[in-house]
């Protein structure tokens, strides 16, 4: 089976390749157990909670992302360098559990999985 690595890197709101990407994400389940989640860049803010998509007229699929476990999709990290650019403390509540790692252990990680698909 080959691994599969998701990474999220674009602003959950003004486009839909985050919401492609997760219907992707759990597409991809069905097929195979070796799934990795990376949110880099913009893409932290994929699963950052108590946003409001409603009040920029978006769809709301961020709370969709709770369902990852459900999936056995469990392996999520984080990039704690795009989280200090962008001001996010350790006092965010997230909607999945990532780990947040510096660049370059999380290339390490992301360096394991066979296919990288970015979103």
């Amino acid at each position: 089976m080959k691994r599969v690595a998701f990474v999220f890197s674009t602003a959950p709101h003004g486009s839909a390749s985050g919401r492609e990407g997760l219907d992707a994400l759990l597409a991809t389940s069905a097929l195979t157990d070796e799934i990795g989640v990376f949110f880099v860049g913009d893409g932290v803010l994929q699963i950052l909670d108590g946003q409001h998509p409603q009040m920029v007229l978006a769809r709301d699929y961020i709370a969709t992302f709770k369902l990852l476990p459900l999936y056995d999709i469990e392996q999520c990290w984080m990039c704690a360098a795009s989280l200090r650019e962008r001001a996010i403390g350790g006092e965010a509540k997230w909607v999945v559990d990532a780990e947040a790692l510096e660049p370059e252990p999380l290339r390490q990680q992301l360096d394991r999985f066979d296919v990288i698909l970015r979103f």
